[in-house]
Formats: C-alpha cells, sequence, structure tokens
C-alpha cells in the first residue's frame, strides 16, 4: 500500500486509529495477529555442520584420498603433511563462513529498545518490539525510527536516511499527502523508516509495518536469503580437481598395467602407481593458495583495503565490474561551494570574493558552527556556505559581533526557505536564502556592482538550470534592510520585497584520484558503474566528471528501472553506467543480472540497503569510515579510507596473486607431468622404473613446498593492469596452459629417459643421477616460470629473493639425501662424482633454456602483431 499518497486522516480511518492512539486492549489483539515489531532469523547452521561443510569441496576430497594412500603405502610424513594442509583450509573457510553469519546479527542491532506512543489518550513509552499497525509514535531528535511510519505531523524534522536510502543529506520531512506514483523511498519525504535517525526537530507518525514487513525487514529477508557465491579460483579449482583425477587414476592404471606386462613384481607396481598417484597431485595447492592469500591481505592493508574473506583476493583479480557508491567513495563526502552566480554571470566561489553583501549572507544566514579543533560543525549545506565565506575572509564569529541576530525564521519544507534577522548600526537586516523558484517570485530587484537594478527572472532561471545541468544543488540569496525590527515576523510579512544577491551552486566533488582510478580500471578491462542515492543530474554530472558516463554508456533512474521488463534489463544491463535513485532490492537485481551474463562483480557499500547486493557480489567491499556494521559484516572487503582509488590497488594486487597461483600450478604440474612422462614410458622403452616409491614422493614434498610457496612472493609483472580481466570460462588450462604443462612435461620426460639410456650404458649411479636430476630440473623451471612473457634476465635474477633461497634449501636437502650414509640406505642413492654432477647440471640447463627461447619467441611475434595491427589501423 502507497501510504505516502494518501491523506492522513485516511491513513488513520484504514489502521482503525484516531488522535488518541490504540487502547490498550486493542493493542495486545494486533500484537497477537502481526507478531512483535523484531527481525526474525532464519535457522542458522551448527558451527560443527559449518566446519564439516568445508571438506565438500573435490579438490580436498582428492588430497585426503592422497594421504590415506600415501599412509597405506608406509609414507607416514605425506600423510600428515596433506593431512595438516586439509584441516587449515578448512578452519580457514569455516572462520570466513562463521563471520558470513554476523551480518545478520548487525542488523538485529538497529534497533531502539523503547518507543513513545499514545495509548488511550496518553503518552506512554513502551518496548519497541511492542509496536503494532496503527500505533501513534511521538518522534524526537536523536531518536532511532523504531517502525515504518507515515507522519501525520512533521515540526522541521530532518531524517538521517542513509544507510537505507543512499541520500547523504538529512531529509526533510512532511506531513502532506504526495500525489505521484512509484516514487523511490528516498522521495518518499512524508514517510519515517524503521532504523533510520532524526537529526532535527519532532513529529507524529502512524505505524504502517512493522518486524519484517518493514524496508529493513524486507532487507534482512533478501539478506538471509541471498547464497554467497563460489569465487573464481573455487570454480576452476574444482573443475581442476576432477580432470586431474580422473587424468591421474587412468596414467596409474597404465603404468601399473605396463610393468606388470614386463614382469615387475606386482608390490612394487602397486606401490609405484599408487606414489606416483600421490605425487601427480599437488597437495602443496591449498596452502599455497591460502599462503599467497594471506601475503596478499597483509599487503593490501598497508595500501587501505581490509580483507575479511581471504577468498577476495583472488576475486579481486577476475573482476569484470566494479558497481560503486558515489558519495563518499568516488566524491569526498563533503559539500563545497562549486559555483556562484553574481552581475549576471557564473563564476567560481574565488572568483565571487569581492561580492561582499553575498559573503556576509552565506557567513550570518547560517548555524554552522567551528569548534575549539577548527573543524566546522553542522547541516553539510549551512558548513559548506559557511566554508565558502570564509574563504573569502568573511569571518562568522567577527561579523556577527557588528551584525548580531535578534530574529529568525527556521528552514521549513514548505516554504523552502529560512530567514535571519541581523541588528547593524540602528537599523536591521534580513537574509533568507532557499529554493530559486520560490525566492524569485518573493523577489522584486537584483543588487548589482552598478546598485539596485530591476529583476531579470528569466535570465536568473536559465543561470540556475545551467548550474542544476552540471549537477550543483542551487540556493538563491536574498536580503531586505528594515528601518526596525519588524513588529511582525510572519513569513508572509518578512519574506517579501527581496532584493538577490545571487546564486550558489553547491556539489559533493568528485576526489582528485579517484577519474585516474576510473581510467585505470577502463584501461585493466574493468567497466565502473555507478550506483547512487542521489538525483540522477548530480549523478551524471560527478560520472562525466569521472569518466565513468561517456559514449553509448547510458543513466537509468529506480523508477525507470522498475518499469523495465526483465528482458529489457538483460538487454541493456551491460550499457547501464549510472543507476540513481535505486532501491535495495534493485541492486540486488543488477548484480544478479551481471552475473547471469557471465561477469564478476565488485559491490561497494555503506548503508544497510547495500548488504544483500554485497553479499550476493563476486565481492562485497563495505567502506570503513561510513559504512554500517551490517555492510560490514556482509563484505569481503573493507575499504579503511572509503576511497575509489583504493579498489584499483586492491584489484591490481589481486591479479599480481593469482597470476602467482597460476605460476605455481604451471610450476608444479609440470614438473609432475615430467616425472609421468618418464615412469609412463620407461617400460614401453625396456628400461627399469626410473625412480623408487620413497624417491618419488620425497620429491614431490621437496620441490612442491618452499620453492612453490617463494613463486606466489613473485612482484607483478609491469603489465598486469593493461591486460583485461581474465575471462570467467576460462579454466586453469585455458590460454595455451595445458598445452604447455603437457609440452615441457615431455621435454623433461625425455631428457629423464635418455640420460637413463646414457649413465646405464656408461655403469653410472643411474638412478641416484635421475633422482638428482628431476630435483634440480624442477628448480630450473621454478626460476624460469617467475614471468610468463619476460625473460629471468630482463626481471633480474634477484628481484625474488624468497625463491633463490627456496631453491638453494632444496638442492642443500638433496644433497643431504645424496651424501648422508643414512640417507642412502632410506632412499636407495649413493654419493656422485663431479662428472655425473656437471652431466646433470648441463641437461638441467637445457630446459631453462628452452623455457627462456620460447618467451623470447612469444615476446617477437607478440611486438610483430601490435606492428601489423597497427598499420592495419
Amino acid at each position: 500500500m502507497n501510504w505516502y499518497q494518501r491523506e492522513t486522516d485516511k491513513v488513520m480511518e484504514a489502521f482503525k486509529t484516531s488522535p488518541s492512539g490504540l487502547s490498550a486492549q486493542e493493542a495486545r489483539t494486533r500484537l497477537e495477529a502481526y507478531g512483535p515489531n523484531e527481525l526474525k532469523e532464519k535457522k542458522k547452521k551448527t558451527p560443527l555442520l559449518m566446519f564439516l561443510e568445508q571438506f565438500k569441496d573435490f579438490m580436498i576430497l582428492v588430497l585426503m584420498a592422497a594421504a590415506v594412500i600415501a599412509g597405506f603405502v608406509g609414507d607416514l610424513t605425506d600423510t600428515l603433511v596433506i593431512a595438516a594442509i586439509v584441516i587449515l583450509n578448512a578452519v580457514v573457510g569455516f572462520i570466513q563462513e562463521y563471520r558470513a553469519e554476523k551480518a545478520m546479527e548487525a542488523l538485529k542491532k538497529i534497533a531502539t529498545p523503547n518507543a513513545s506512543v499514545i495509548r488511550d489518550g496518553t503518552p506512554a513509552s513502551i518496548p519497541a518490539g511492542d509496536l503494532v499497525p496503527g500505533d501513534l509514535v511521538l518522534l524526537e531528535a536523536g531518536q532511532v525510527i523504531p517502525a515504518d511510519m507515515r507522519l501525520t505531523e512533521a515540526a522541521q524534522l530532518k531524517i538521517e536516511e542513509a544507510a537505507l536510502t543512499g541520500e547523504s543529506v538529512p531529509v526533510e520531512k512532511v506531513a502532506a499527502a504526495l500525489d505521484e506514483e512509484g516514487l523511490p523511498l528516498a522521495d518518499r519525504v512524508n514517510m519515517a523508516y524503521k532504523g533510520t535517525i532524526i537529526s532535527y526537530g519532532r513529529g507524529i507518525g502512524i505505524v504502517t509495518a512493522t518486524g519484517m514487513q518493514t524496508e529493513l525487514g524486507k532487507i534482512a529477508t533478501l539478506l538471509q536469503e541471498e547464497e554467497t557465491v563460489k569465487t573464481p579460483m573455487q570454480k576452476r579449482l574444482a573443475v581442476f580437481g576432477q580432470r586431474l583425477a580422473i587424468a591421474i587414476l587412468l596414467i596409474c592404471a597404465i603404468v601399473f598395467g605396463a610393468g606388470v606386462f614386463r614382469g615387475e613384481s606386482l608390490v612394487l607396481m602397486f606401490m609405484t602407481a599408487v606414489s606416483l598417484a600421490v605425487a601427480a597431485i599437488p597437495e602443496a595447492l591449498p596452502a599455497v593458495i591460502t599462503i599467497a592469500l594471506a601475503l596478499g591481505a597483509k599487503k593490501m592493508v598497508q595500501k587501505n583495503a581490509l580483507i575479511r574473506k581471504l577468498a577476495a583476493v583472488e576475486t579481486l583479480g577476475s573482476v569484470t565490474y566494479v558497481c560503486s557508491d558515489k558519495t563518499g567513495t568516488l566524491t569526498l563526502n563533503k559539500m563545497e561551494v562549486a559555483e556562484v552566480y553574481v552581475d549576471g554571470q557564473i563564476v567560481t566561489n574565488g572568483e565571487a570574493g569581492a561580492n561582499s553583501p553575498l559573503m556576509q549572507a552565506l557567513a550570518l544566514s547560517n548555524d554552522a558552527q567551528e569548534d575549539a579543533d577548527g573543524k566546522v560543525l553542522g547541516d553539510p549545506t549551512e558548513t559548506a556556505l559557511y566554508s565558502a565565506a570564509l574563504k573569502n575572509n568573511f569571518d562568522k564569529k567577527q561579523l556577527e559581533k557588528s551584525f548580531p541576530r535578534v530574529a529568525e525564521l527556521p528552514f521549513d519544507s514548505e516554504r523552502k526557505c529560512m530567514t535571519t534577522i541581523h541588528k547593524t548600526n540602528g537599523e536591521y537586516i534580513s537574509f533568507t536564502k532557499g529554493a530559486v523558484d520560490v525566492l524569485l517570485e518573493k523577489a522584486n530587484n537584483i543588487l548589482t556592482t552598478d546598485g539596485m537594478q530591476p529583476i531579470n527572472r528569466e535570465a536568473i532561471h536559465q543561470a540556475s538550470d545551467r548550474m542544476a545541468g552540471d549537477g550543483l544543488r542551487v540556493l538563491c540569496i536574498t536580503m531586505r534592510k528594515w528601518p526596525g525590527l519588524p513588529e511582525d515576523l510572519s513569513p508572509e510579512h518578512v519574506e517579501t520585497d527581496l532584493t538577490v544577491l545571487g546564486l550558489v551552486g553547491l556539489i559533493d566533488p568528485p576526489r582528485e584520484e579517484a577519474a585516474e582510478a576510473v581510467a585505470l580500471c577502463k584501461s585493466a578491462g574493468i567497466i565502473p558503474v555507478m550506483i547512487t542515492g542521489d538525483h540522477p543530474l548530480t549523478a551524471q554530472a560527478i560520472a562525466r566528471k569521472l569518466g565513468i558516463l561517456e559514449g553509448k554508456g547510458e543513466i537509468i533512474t529506480g523508477r525507470e528501472l522498475e518499469n523495465l521488463t526483465p528482458e529489457e534489463f538483460a538487454r541493456r544491463v551491460e550499457n547501464i553506467r549510472v543507476y540513481a535513485r535505486v532501491a535495495p532490492e534493485q541492486k540486488l537485481n543488477i548484480v544478479q543480472e551481471l552475473q547471469s551474463r557471465g561477469h564478476y562483480v565488485a559491490m561497494t557499500g555503506d548503508g544497510v540497503n547495500d548488504a544483500p547486493a554485497l553479499k550476493r557480489a563476486d565481492i562485497g567491499v563495505a567502506m570503513g569510515i561510513t559504512g554500517t556494521d551490517v555492510t560490514k559484516e556482509a563484505s569481503a572487503m573493507i575499504l579503511l579510507d572509503d576511497n575509489f582509488s583504493t579498489i584499483v590497488k586492491a584489484v591490481k594486487e589481486g591479479r599480481r596473486i593469482y597470476a602467482n597461483i597460476l605460476k605455481f600450478i604451471v610450476y608444479s604440474m609440470t614438473s609432475n607431468a615430467g616425472t609421468l612422462w618418464a615412469i609412463f614410458l620407461a617400460p614401453f622403452l625396456g628400461l627399469p622404473i626410473p625412480l623408487l616409491p620413497t624417491q618419488i614422493l620425497w620429491l614431490n614434498l621437496l620441490t612442491d613446498s618452499l620453492p612453490g610457496l617463494s613463486l606466489v612472493t613473485e612482484p607483478a609483472e609491469k603489465d598486469v593492469m593493461d591486460k583485461p580481466p581474465r575471462k570467467p570460462e576460462e579454466g586453469i588450462f585455458s590460454n595455451g596452459r595445458g598445452y604447455y604443462i603437457l609440452r615441457f612435461g615431455f621435454v623433461i620426460g625425455f631428457l629423464t629417459l635418455l640420460l637413463m639410456i646414457y649413465t646405464i650404458h656408461e655403469r653410472m649411479a643411474w638412478q641416484t643421477m635421475v633422482f638428482t636430476f628431476l630435483v634440480i630440473n624442477r628448480m630450473a623451471v621454478a626460476v624460469a616460470l617467475r614471468s610468463e612473457s619476460q625473460s629471468i634476465f630482463k626481471i633480474g635474477l634477484f628481484t625474488n629473493k624468497p625463491l633463490l633461497g627456496a631453491v638453494a634449501l632444496t638442492l642443500a636437502l638433496q644433497a643431504v639425501v645424496v651424501y648422508v650414509p643414512f640417507f642412502n640406505q632410506v632412499f636407495g642413492t649413493e654419493p656422485l662424482n663431479l662428472m655425473e654432477n656437471v652431466i646433470i647440471l648441463a641437461l638441467s640447463a637445457v630446459t631453462f633454456l628452452l623455457v627462456e627461447i620460447e618467451k623470447m619467441y612469444k615476446s617477437i611475434k607478440g611486438k610483430k602483431r601490435s606492428v601489423d595491427y597497427r598499420l592495419e589501423g
């Protein structure tokens, strides 16, 4: 029911109430019928169930199977390592899911314990939970609105609705009915909503909705219904794990069968196949991902981005749309005077300083105050006018000594203006400021540098329209001189025969760094979208200044969006760049529609109304300064400085981490593929099994751990923000990575077999040489894969010192296995001489050089393609 369109007597009639309120008996009856005025929670998962659900992931199940098999083979070390990794991963996942459940608890805290009502004709204070539809509630400054209500009385009532509607300044409330159909929440100025705060004035309202039926309750419903979506990495790893498991089982079965066919021992071949299966699975992957994300999160805090859910770090690297709030994120969240209309022309505030009557009016007809620390306190509009006057050396404190205020007519939303009267040299002067159209009707002339002139209303309206078209909130400033203090201080008498001093245009200006951040987004293939509760003209002006709205980009209001069919919205959604005056469920629809078209969406927000969309988005970003507890709990990341450019920095870090995780996967899988090729092909060439089961497991444990972890610390490549986001459908093996793993895996396998043939023929310590070659070769691959496109000699050998340390430690541990007699018995190794080591190093260098040559070839080919493209263009 659109209660805002009904007259108050009709609303009372509909709820069967009166100015004396409900009777106590009727209130009890309604409480039983409607239920308490509280937000209800759906049944929550128990902490134990949350923890157990962390083990459902396919990759985790594969790892658990590997741990059991390793234990069966007798390698307890590998079993313990895998178990520790799986449990750590489950604990991290549990903590993040448990935190996400807190969003509803934070929403419930936005409540008022008591409410002042009229029942049986007398005022009474009752628990807010006992409010029922039809109750008459008394409203005062400082109170939290306890339920949704239609206002029946509003005396200079202002309500802070930013958390619910996104409106950046307190809203002036009225009691009169509104005629317009389909008004968004922010424009229903005769309604008050549960959870919003009264900043000024007083009023009375009839409760129209309680509990889950309120606008806040609807948000609670959306928040509880909305499931958290899987991250891009989770989706890709699920597919990767399934394919990997199938491939490994198939290869192990072939190896086992081929070995038995050649006459090898059944027990040896079974243990070899099982060891191969364990070795082929990159069990360090979950640990590498968790540590990479944790290190990234630590780095992001230094850049004012607090990560609440580790997966968000990686998700940032895949984001294709950033839907950002305007106020405070793209703008400074501080109103200021941008332009002034004086002497028939529009100038900047700095150029208007010579107009003393206008600046006097801005300073004196103003309720803003400066505290001891020099901070200006008060209504955002008032503080902006105060600061504009002060900037032009018109200090309110000094002026009040010569122009003391003797009377005032406070702002009234029906009059749309306010007046202050000041005494000066035995005379009196009144300053009136307010809506342009209202004050021009009450003015007769305009003050210019040539003195008093007849008013040209058309010229002033044109100037006002031009300023409003630039997204400015325009106020008209007028004055009137009096020989004595008027006896009749009614608005009808005081606010007539006015002289126009000028127009003032205010705006919440865009952040200086925001335009650069938007441009960086675009160069990185990310589309920035503005979603705001502000007016369309203001949103459009800011969006154009920042470069968000240009070309074929569209702007749409919440009301227009409501009238679109789902098919029409689906067709237009990718072209819309600005959404103004949108409702909470519409924000959610925007996110869902973009996701349904294959996009990864980052959504920023600070108000309660943003929480469902933040939870649904691939990455929800809450504001650290202005954000409510509800949005922070629903988010994956918190901007500590509320700055849009911080999101872009976080995206860069996310891309670095994702690229490094892929490098680890390629490194691990390429190395494992080399071992698989060698063991798989050896029987067909009449060669013995290259490695013992214990050697396979040691090789896997040694080379996947520290070197792999060190790869994820690799600095970002220079062109990381010049590339488009990774396509949503792109898998782990996309972009030639799968072919790369098979190709270079085959090269490593071929070199291994070549080494076997030569060393067996020369009667060298062939198995120890093969074992050591595979370890050193993996280190060569790790160093070469630090960059996908640039040579290691170009990026510098010492720019990743952790990796160099890991390589040195790995080689030292392998030397212990080769040269310490005790480990010779454990791993079946024997000491190598100088010539054998030289052969191993020479052969390892071949793989390294082949990787470097391929990168050089790709670089030359890429440059040629770029030149051809420019020539064609």
